[in-house]
């Protein structure tokens, strides 16, 4: 039994985002304050919202858009700071724990259910926040219509903060071909399953992370991709959107940009 190589960037077609036990599965990730499969641990974050606070400080930046924001993680941390958080994700769980969560913190966080790439938003928000590397499990026309859409949100003089994986963590990529039965459920499944996992690379710097989940009622395929970027690579595709000026960091901690950094924290500004 084997998984075939599909054509670059072929979604699943199951968008486990919204599978009623796999949905859940992530949240618990996402909520899980040491495992880094779906959020950052909770130190990064608090780090992170702070170093946010320095650059674009919510006096001068007032309007935040917290794009795949998820349970909230960030956008709790935002709130706190004194933004006034629109939050949108794809996830209807993530978003119903967010909003429920909202109403007990009273932080008055806008939680939105939808795709970012179906937003439209113009000159509305002062600062926006593309977390976790998101931007580079997007297809290429896709990450095109993202920027295109984020730079329409921002007011003039508005930033976009973000990160994505660099090529040395595409260098580290391991391709890898596995199989697993969970006897008793797990992650893909809460019926016994069998996993096939095929880890491979593709050409100009992307991979895929491919799932065949089979039960005994039938099996699915679901797909993750990434695109890596070096610095030149990532100023080549946001060149023709607008924005004015970009900055490069290692994280987004804002610790000082280094050729050997997994990641970069980017800066743009409208």
């Amino acid at each position: 039994m084997y998984l075939e190589r599909p054509e670059l960037y072929k979604q699943s077609e199951i968008n486990f985002w919204d599978d009623e036990y796999i949905s859940k599965q992530l949240l618990k990730a996402h909520l899980d304050t040491n495992f880094e499969g779906a959020s950052r641990n909770f130190n990064f974050i608090e780090d992170s919202v702070n170093w946010i606070v320095t650059v674009a400080n919510p006096v001068n930046y007032p309007n935040l858009l917290d794009l795949g924001c998820g349970p909230g993680l960030y956008a709790e941390k935002f709130a706190q700071k004194g933004y006034k958080v629109t939050g949108i994700d794809f996830s209807k769980r993530s978003i119903n724990y967010a909003q429920n969560r909202n109403k007990e913190t009273n932080l008055n966080i806008n939680y939105l259910f939808q795709s970012y790439l179906n937003m439209n938003y113009n000159d509305e928000f002062d600062l926006a926040t593309l977390i976790y590397c998101d931007y580079g499990a997007l297809s290429t026309e896709n990450r095109r219509l993202l920027m295109e859409k984020i730079y329409d949100s921002l007011k003039p003089g508005g930033k976009l903060i973000l990160d994505v994986f660099t090529i040395n963590k595409y260098n580290n990529f391991e391709e890898i071909k596995y199989w697993e039965i969970n006897e008793d459920g797990g992650f893909w499944s809460n019926e016994k399953y069998m996993c096939l996992q095929d880890n491979c690379k593709y050409n100009d710097y992307n991979t895929l992370e491919q799932t065949l989940v089979i039960t005994e009622k039938d099996e699915n395929v679901f797909y993750v991709w990434n695109h890596y970027f070096s610095k030149e690579s990532f100023l080549l595709e946001v060149e023709n959107i607008g924005f004015k000026s970009v900055e490069f960091f290692s994280n987004v901690k804002g610790e000082a940009y280094s050729d050997d950094s997994m990641t970069m924290g980017l800066v743009l500004q409208k």
